[in-house]
């Protein structure tokens, strides 16, 4: 048990020594994180028909279940200085034991899910601003693939570790047509089999809700689930909307995200986008990775919860927030 001593410490360091990002921006949030395990061959996938190949799941036998969590104060900016002992870990309820602990800023295999609609033609200057900010910010071993998407979702820019490929390719895209966010949600995940990483993530800009997807929300929420991509988002959403799907927008990005860990920001000022973005990649930089082992294994189809919680005065937790995936599918060999 961490002494109370060094929690205080923790205290009178944290920034305090938070990593300075935007404020402000309203976002999904948890008090305990979820998360699923990594590194999964195509073979596990292979044998399940009803998750997309190319899409990350957890087998059976997986021998450590790694667990990044992302810790922010009220201000949306990520809390730094705090060690494996401020940390507990549950599965199903049942504490678990930490084998490993790391805070090192490691490499991330990034996409970008980009609307290109026609509603978004006016936003084109501060999108591409966005991506700048956001790349800017990562580290710079990252790597990058820019899926844009209107009446269907394409492969604008393919795996790179160059920011300038993903904005060349960006000014060669005219917004038009109609907005098939969950397709493009969908191939992002798909697109991740070729990720070099095991730290992977998507960054979702929309400026609405979907109107023109082949693949249902159920459908995306049940592979997001599946796989073992963290999902942000930015929602550029007009304070008065025209349609259903519009008026649906934020709650459609916030419960898809929400259930990966990671957040969704929901912004009526376009001149905010930037900073938007540019604040998820500071926190992409700024994670916890916690790894356990489970103490039984991992039965086909069942769902497994996993919870941290963080050993700290009370007082802190009301201006902390914890983020992680809500749990994960065991899928069988």
């Amino acid at each position: 048990m961490f002494g109370l001593r060094h929690s205080f410490r923790f205290v009178l360091l944290s920034a305090f020594t938070l990593i300075a990002a935007i404020a402000g921006f309203s976002q999904t949030s948890i008090d305990d994180v979820h998360i699923t395990p990594r590194n999964v061959s195509p073979e596990a996938i292979a044998i399940t028909p009803h998750i997309p190949r190319g899409i990350s799941v957890i087998r059976s036998n997986v021998d450590l279940v790694t667990v990044p969590v992302t810790i922010t104060d009220n201000l949306n900016r990520p809390v730094i200085g705090l060690d494996q002992e401020n940390f507990q870990l549950f599965e199903n309820k049942k504490p678990q034991e930490i084998r490993h602990f790391s805070n090192e800023d490691t490499p991330v295999s990034i996409g970008l899910i980009v609307d290109m609609s026609g509603s978004m033609s006016n936003k084109i200057d501060k999108t591409r601003e966005a991506i700048r900010q956001f790349c800017q910010a990562a580290n710079p071993q990252d790597e990058f693939f820019m899926i844009t998407f209107a009446d269907s979702p394409q492969l604008a820019a393919d795996f790179t570790n160059q920011p300038d490929d993903i904005e060349n390719n960006f000014l060669l895209t005219q917004a038009k047509g109609r907005t098939s966010l969950l397709d493009a949600i969908y191939m992002g995940l798909r697109k991740m089999h070729d990720a070099r990483y095991p730290r992977r993530a998507l960054l979702v800009l929309s400026d609405g809700g979907d109107n023109h997807s082949r693949y249902s929300e159920r459908d995306v929420k049940g592979a997001v689930k599946e796989a073992d991509v963290l999902l942000y988002s930015v929602g550029t959403f007009d304070r008065y909307v025209t349609t259903e799907e519009e008026m649906l927008g934020p709650e459609l990005l916030r419960s898809i995200t929400e259930v990966t860990g990671g957040k969704a920001y929901t912004i009526t000022n376009i001149a905010d986008l930037p900073a938007a973005t540019r604040a998820i990649g500071v926190q992409l930089r700024h994670q916890y990775v916690l790894s356990y082992r489970p103490g039984a294994k991992p039965q086909k189809g069942k769902w497994y919860k996993i919870s941290v919680r963080l050993r700290l005065p009370k007082k802190l937790h009301e201006f902390l927030r914890v983020n992680a995936r809500t749990g994960y599918y065991a899928i069988a060999q």
